[in-house]
């Protein structure tokens, strides 16, 4: 039995591929309501449709880093507020970055045990932390969600509105440079790459892109009569740009004025690093 065909659905499939609304309706009835089925129809139907993996919900906040090189511990935190003024507002700023600064140090397990926590820059509880800032901004807030690292090397970047902002862990034979590694952060905020390294793409999502790339070329009237060893070459590139436009260490680095036709595994591998862990935060984002 087909899946209603929601106007909400209609809305999230343009979300998430940035196509008209008429193709989106089109595609989820031709799959009977499966999301996943009315993408790919759509990829099928034109071949630049680029499927964003997170949709926005009403929200705003920012996103707070912290890092302590000597206990080799770092935090990202996204905390949530109610208008955009108050994301701004040194107030809340500093509260962040507090909350951020307290999961480093004091590793809560959830949510919860980190508001019932004592607060390591004051008297009282994270809570009463909170609420004394709720207190002069009168506007609710609250930490949503956030990530802890433990050993090697980090990262950070933060985008100048605060709205996102990603945490890196490496470690390796040298010294990582700050500015190398924010600089590969920045490119993460960037560009959102959906895995770090190739033996990370699920081998379900491989072979999904391969029929898709065999579906192309088969469809493809100027590739009748070739040698099947060339088509083979051809989508073997094609499956390289997949890799290179969605793992991390094949992507060429956003700045390529700093780093001219190298990739983020060539810059890190040139400095002796490899990467344990990448954690991107936006506000209000749910990743799917």
């Amino acid at each position: 039995m087909s899946t209603p065909i929601t106007a909400a659905a209609v809305n999230d499939l343009r979300k998430r591929t940035d196509q008209p609304m008429m193709d989106c309706k089109s595609a989820l009835t031709e799959a009977g309501g499966d999301m996943d089925r009315a993408i790919q129809i759509l990829r099928e139907r034109n071949s630049k449709v680029s499927v964003k993996r997170s949709m926005n919900e009403t929200a705003e906040g920012r996103v707070a880093i912290s890092i302590d090189p000597a206990a080799k511990v770092a935090a990202i935190v996204e905390m949530r507020c109610e208008s955009p003024p108050t994301a701004k507002n040194e107030q809340f700023i500093a509260l962040a970055n507090d909350v951020a600064k307290q999961i480093a140090q004091k590793d809560p397990k959830n949510v919860e045990e980190l508001l019932a926590q004592p607060f390591v820059g004051g008297k009282g509880t994270v809570t009463d932390r909170i609420n004394e800032v709720i207190g002069l901004i009168r506007e609710n807030m609250k930490p949503h969600r956030f990530t802890r690292l433990s050993g090697g090397q980090f990262g950070e970047y933060v985008h100048h509105d605060g709205s996102q902002g990603a945490l890196i862990q490496v470690e390796g034979s040298g010294t990582a440079d700050p500015a190398m590694l924010r600089d590969i952060c920045a490119h993460v905020v960037a560009l959102n790459p959906q895995y770090v390294r190739t033996a990370d793409v699920p081998a379900e999502v491989v072979n999904k892109e391969k029929d898709f790339i065999t579906q192309q070329l088969q469809a493809d009237p100027k590739n009748a009569g070739k040698p099947a060893n060339i088509l083979e070459k051809i989508a073997e590139g094609k499956l390289k740009t997949f890799f290179g436009e969605s793992v991390l260490l094949e992507q060429l680095v956003a700045n390529q004025q700093k780093y001219e036709k190298k990739t983020v595994g060539q810059v890190l591998k040139a400095a002796g690093l490899e990467v344990i862990k990448v954690v991107r935060l936006k506000v209000g984002e749910v990743t799917l």
